[in-house]
């Protein structure tokens, strides 16, 4: 069996990380999305908000699997007994960053591939961050993000009024 793990923050999951994980699915026994507690970069939702949003966008698809994590991302893919990290690529300046992050992930791990799948076109400008400033703003993000997500930005939106939205500098 081929586990893989799909790690990020998924704060807020969106259509784009659904695609990357659908097609993961097809490619591997089994999937893992991993949900990271602790980035260093400011986040709407909490460790467990963003799990039961990915819990939510993915019940009943047998082969996904989400669970959180700390620390290390190839620790996490030793203690699930993952061989494969899979990482989404939108735009050039996303090759970079997964080139450098990979190759230090394999200079810590050589047991463990990682599997870098292209968006699809419609998806390339999504980014949770996109996301985030978008609802905050009030608008409309029906067509990036499944409906029960969509529900959740506009209650933390409601929440956090007059607060000004989190940044981050990487999704």
């Amino acid at each position: 069996m081929v586990r893989a793990i799909f790690p990020g923050t998924f704060d807020p999951i969106h259509l784009g990380h659904m695609d990357i994980a659908s097609r993961a699915a097809r490619l591997f026994d089994e999937v893992v999305i991993a949900v990271y507690d602790k980035p260093l970069k400011s986040l709407m939702f909490s460790p467990e908000e963003r799990i039961s949003l990915v819990e939510q966008t993915f019940h009943g698809i047998a082969k996904v699997k989400v669970t959180g994590y700390s620390g290390l991302t190839i620790d996490f893919a030793h203690k699930m007994d993952a061989q494969v990290i899979v990482r989404g690529l939108r735009v050039f300046s996303d090759f970079e960053f997964e080139f450098r992050m990979a190759l230090a992930n394999q200079r810590l791990a050589k047991d463990i591939e990682t599997v870098a799948l292209i968006t699809a076109e419609q998806h390339t400008f999504l980014s949770s961050s996109t996301v985030r400033e978008i609802a905050m703003l009030n608008g409309d993000v029906s067509s990036m993000v499944p409906p029960h997500v969509q529900k959740a930005l506009q209650a933390k939106a409601r929440d956090m009024e007059g607060h000004s939205p989190p940044n981050s500098l990487r999704d």
